[in-house]
């Protein structure tokens, strides 16, 4: 037998060592990385095995004007989850169930047996009120847990609701603001995690875990709920008066570019979207319907004119006789007969297509639709609103003499709300185009903290300051004494612009008797502070003309939104020129004092309406000194004594 040497013995011991020291580093490194580098991750995939969340659904944010009146809000509405493998008797379950939810039973009984670990009762278990909440609580249901809900409340109804939009039963937003900004607005859902074995029982020993849900920012608008409800209402009482096919309303901050109000009709209640048509909810009308513009696009073209000193409106004149022939067309103003002679002037204050049509030939067309395109048409304006369209202008190379003419005075060209908005806001302000927009502030609801500002963005200067207070002036003129009188607002000084765009039918012609009628105004006229823009489609059971329709809308808006702006009324503006059927404007007298038989020496047409008994008066509303319309009723208080002041200058009535 051969023997084994010494030495050969102590290398195979050592091999043997060495080989279980490898063995042993391999197994202690991967103990070693089981424990501290992957861990953590493990036991969290252990856990993930044995947890059963419930969700916790975060606070969507609040949507509020600038000044913090709340537009959206949320309001409680749990939602009810089953874990069927907890639920000891299905048939009593879900009997008691259904009679809460007012679902069928036999649904019922089909969540709760379902073979799932968690499970969510839908849609009858969905946004339930406090009062269901309550009561399955109390009947203390083995495997039937509420979860904290809320569902999206607008307080105000129909008001701004193209803007803001809705969101769905997931508190997902579905249309306007709260779909445009859904992701900052939806925040980060939470949990409550419990433990559970295989078949789902509850594991004692291990504590629930409670993850809270992270809420949204909360946003602050541009918009001013005073003026917001201004608008609001005067296009209620418009869609009352001339039942027309639409309406469109915005109002606009010309140095900032922000969106004080917007509205449009026909409109909906956010809460209740699913009970009108989606051509209803779906179309923000204001910053997606396009239409010949009319006369207000006049503006651009008297802008471009201006700076190009091509025209001085006090010395150049033009003579109206009621036509002009261009390109072998016939072009007709809408006054027949013409204005005749008159300066450049009278030709904007009494919207004469001839006399644009001439400024449009002075242009030419590189120049003019240079312009236009500077001034933002032809392109969306980048609100951050979804669905903004841009407008139709002719392809350059395809406009002749005709297309140049009839551009010149807005008609065959296309354009958006917004963009007249922003255009003519230009033509005010200074020559500057801003980027239109109405998100104006996110706050951390946590902490209260301003996470994010919005500052206003000028995109370019289009004409000189020089020309835009030239235009300011002129149009200031049409509100005091050419077509746009209709929008004069007595102590404001209101410039603006009227325009009658017929409607181009199915077929590609011009409808008869269906225009869209407009009037967009600013005011002051030598400092704007607001650009207002109105407009009306096919109104009913009247004359066609912006400045019937959509002027004395406008003027409604302006007189109270510049008082509810707190702007203070002056006496420094134009006149205004009246022409019948126009009320005249009387300066009410001072009458506190005076005995009732004096009225007779005081020659002023108003009805008078009278509080309290006696032969003195001791109070007036308006105050004297207010200008109101012929025809117009005031209120005189009376007393016994003359000396009674207490119901002393009640201005803010009437």
């Amino acid at each position: 037998m051969k023997r084994v040497s010494n030495v050969t013995l102590r290398k195979r011991l050592v091999t043997v060592f060495l080989l279980a020291m490898v063995v042993f580093l391999v197994i202690d490194s991967r103990l070693g990385y089981v424990q501290f580098i992957i861990g953590d991750t493990l036991m969290e995939r252990a856990k993930e095995s044995w947890s059963r969340d419930i969700p916790f659904e975060p606070e969507r944010g609040d949507i509020t004007d600038r000044n913090g009146v709340v537009l959206a809000e949320n309001v409680s509405a749990p939602s009810v989850m089953v874990v069927p493998r907890q639920i000891k008797n299905p048939q009593q379950t879900a009997e008691q169930l259904a009679a809460v939810l007012d679902m069928d039973v036999e649904k019922a009984y089909t969540y709760v047996t379902k073979n799932k670990s968690i499970e969510r009762l839908h849609p009858e278990g969905r946004k339930i009120s406090e009062e269901q909440a309550d009561e399955i609580r109390t009947l203390n249901m083995p495997g039937v847990y509420i979860a904290e809900d809320s569902k999206r409340h607008y307080p105000k109804e129909e008001y701004l609701s193209h803007v803001l939009g809705f969101s769905g039963i997931d508190n997902q937003g579905l249309m306007g603001l709260e779909l445009f900004y859904d992701e900052q607005l939806s925040g980060e859902k939470g949990h409550l995690s419990f433990f559970s074995d295989a078949k789902g029982r509850r594991l004692p020993d291990i504590a629930d875990v409670y993850e809270a849900p992270k809420d949204g920012y909360d946003l602050a608008l541009t918009v001013d709920d005073r003026l917001q409800t201004i608008v609001e209402r005067e296009l209620d009482l418009a869609e009352a008066k001339y039942e027309p096919d639409g309406a469109v309303a915005i109002a606009m901050d010309p140095d900032t570019g922000e969106i004080l109000a917007m509205s449009s009709r026909p409109t909906f209640n956010p809460e209740n979207y699913q009970e009108v048509s989606q051509e209803v909810y779906n179309r923000n009308l204001p910053i997606w319907s396009t239409y010949e513009p009319g006369s207000t696009f006049k503006i651009i073209t008297l802008a471009a004119a201006l700076e190009e000193n091509l025209v001085d409106l006090e010395n150049d004149s033009f003579y109206d006789g009621g036509s002009t022939k261009v390109g072998g067309a016939t072009l007709r103003c809408w006054k027949r007969g013409g204005h005749g002679s008159q300066s450049f002037l009278e030709v904007v204050q009494n919207s004469c297509n001839p006399g644009f049509v001439e400024l449009g030939e002075r242009l030419g067309k590189e120049d003019l639709f240079s312009y236009i395109k500077d001034f933002g048409f032809g392109s969306k304006t980048g609100i951050d609103l979804q669905g903004e369209g841009s407008g139709i202008l002719f392809s350059e190379d395809r406009v002749g003499p005709v297309e140049l003419a009839t551009t010149a005075f807005g008609q065959g060209v296309s354009v958006t709300p917004i963009q007249q908005v922003t255009a003519v806001a230009a033509a005010v302000n200074g020559g500057y185009l801003y980027e239109p927009y109405i998100a104006k502030s996110w706050t951390d609801p946590a902490t209260g903290e301003v996470v994010q500002e919005t500052e206003p963005t000028m995109k370019k200067q289009v004409i000189s300051e020089d020309t835009s207070k030239e235009i300011r002036l002129a149009l200031e003129s049409v509100v005091a004494k050419g077509t746009g009188r209709g929008a004069f607002a007595d102590g404001y000084r209101v410039g603006g612009k009227t325009g009658t765009a017929q409607k181009v039918g199915a077929d590609g012609r011009y409808m008869e008797n269906n225009h869209v009628v407009s009037f967009i105004g600013f005011a002051p006229a030598d400092d704007p502070e607001i650009v207002v823009y109105v407009a009306i489609d096919n109104p009913k059971n009247t004359v066609q003309f912006g400045g019937v329709v959509a002027a004395p809308i406008v003027g409604n808006i302006m007189e109270d939104g510049l008082r509810a702006l707190g702007v203070k009324k002056r006496t420094d503006g134009l006149e205004k020129e009246y022409q019948w059927p126009d009320a005249p404007i009387i300066e009410l007298p001072d009458l506190v004092g005076l005995k009732t038989k004096e009225l007779n020496n005081y020659l002023i047409n108003v009805s008078v309406e009278t509080s309290g008994t006696g032969p003195y008066i001791v109070g007036q509303a308006p105050k004297a000194g207010t200008k109101i319309e012929e025809g117009s009723t005031i209120r005189l208080y009376l007393s016994d004594s003359p000396d009674d002041k207490a119901l002393d200058e009640k201005d803010d009535e009437s």
